[in-house]
C-alpha cells in the first residue's frame, strides 16, 4: 500500500471517530423552542356566557349564597349603587387531561340580582387535550366576545375594570406582563341598574349548560375595589360554587380582607 493511501484511511478513520464522539453530545442538547399556548378564538367564545346561575339565598342578608358557577363576591344595593369595579390577579395555568373543561376570572356590574350583566375578564381551558388561555368581554344577553391580536398566558399580571360614566361602559382589561390593553365602550345590558359589583371565578355556561370546571389551583384576587372603595368595605355576599345538588363545593372563595381575597378549585 502506497503512503497516500495509508495517510488517507487514517484520515477518514478520525474523521469518523470524530463524528461519532460527537453525535452523542449533540444528541444529548436540549432543543429549546418558545411555544405560545394556544388562544381562545371569536368561534370557541360566540358559545360562551357568564350569566349567573343556581343561585341559592338564604335569609340572611349579606350570608354566603351558592350558585352553580359562580364563586367570589357580590357587593350589592339599590339601583345606581355601583359605577365602577376592579380587580387584579395572576393568570392561573391548567394541566390538561382528555377532559373538556373551562374557568373565568372576572369584574363586572350587575348581574347578581338582575339580568343585566358588563364585565371583563380572562379564561383558562383546557379543550380537547389542550390548554386554551384568553380574554375577553361581555354584555348580557349577548355572548363573550374575545379580545382579538392579544396574547395570554398563565403567570400573566391582569388588571380589569368596569365604569360607568353616566352614559356608557368602559371595560378595560390590562395585561402588565404582555403589554396590551384593551378597552371595550358600550351602552350595557337592557335595563341595567348597576345594582351590584362582581369579583368573581366562574365555570362559565358552554352551549347553554354550565361547563366543567377546569382545575385553575388557587387564583388570588388583589385591589378589589367598588366606587374607589376596597369591595370588603360594602359587606359583600360570599358566593361558594357547588354542584347543583350544593352537597359538592366546586370553587371556594377564601375571607376578603383589604380588597384581595384567594378562591381555590375543589372539583370539576
Amino acid at each position: 500500500m502506497s503512503a497516500r493511501a495509508s495517510a488517507s484511511i487514517v484520515l477518514a478513520t478520525a474523521a469518523a471517530l470524530s463524528a461519532a464522539l460527537a453525535t452523542p453530545a449533540l444528541a444529548a442538547a436540549p432543543h429549546l423552542t418558545a411555544h405560545a399556548p394556544a388562544q381562545l378564538t371569536r368561534a370557541v367564545a360566540s358559545h360562551e356566557s357568564h350569566a349567573l346561575r343556581g343561585l341559592s339565598r338564604p335569609g340572611t342578608a349579606n350570608a354566603t349564597v351558592s350558585s352553580t358557577n359562580w364563586s367570589g363576591y357580590a357587593a350589592t344595593g339599590s339601583s345606581g349603587a355601583y359605577t365602577s369595579v376592579t380587580s387584579s390577579w395572576t393568570q392561573p395555568s391548567v394541566s390538561c387531561g382528555s377532559a373538556t373543561t373551562y374557568s373565568s376570572f372576572w369584574v363586572g356590574l350587575d348581574g347578581y340580582s338582575n339580568s343585566a350583566l358588563e364585565q371583563t375578564g380572562t379564561e383558562a381551558d383546557c379543550i380537547n387535550g389542550t390548554a386554551v388561555y384568553g380574554a375577553w368581554w361581555e354584555v348580557l344577553p349577548a355572548s363573550e366576545s374575545a379580545y382579538s391580536g392579544v396574547t395570554v398566558k398563565g403567570g400573566d399580571k391582569f388588571t380589569a375594570t368596569v365604569t360607568y360614566n353616566g352614559s356608557t361602559f368602559a371595560m378595560t382589561l390590562t395585561d402588565s406582563t404582555q403589554g396590551w390593553t384593551k378597552t371595550t365602550t358600550h351602552a350595557g345590558s337592557s335595563g341595567f341598574k348597576n345594582a351590584s359589583a362582581e369579583v368573581v371565578a366562574e365555570a362559565p355556561e358552554v352551549g347553554g349548560s354550565v361547563a366543567s370546571l377546569a382545575n385553575f389551583g388557587t387564583v388570588t384576587f388583589t385591589g378589589a375595589k367598588a366606587n374607589g372603595s376596597n369591595l370588603d368595605s360594602f359587606s359583600p355576599t360570599e358566593i361558594v360554587m357547588t354542584k347543583s345538588s350544593g352537597s359538592t363545593v366546586r370553587a371556594q372563595p377564601g375571607t376578603i380582607s383589604g380588597g384581595s381575597f384567594a378562591d381555590t378549585w375543589k372539583a370539576s
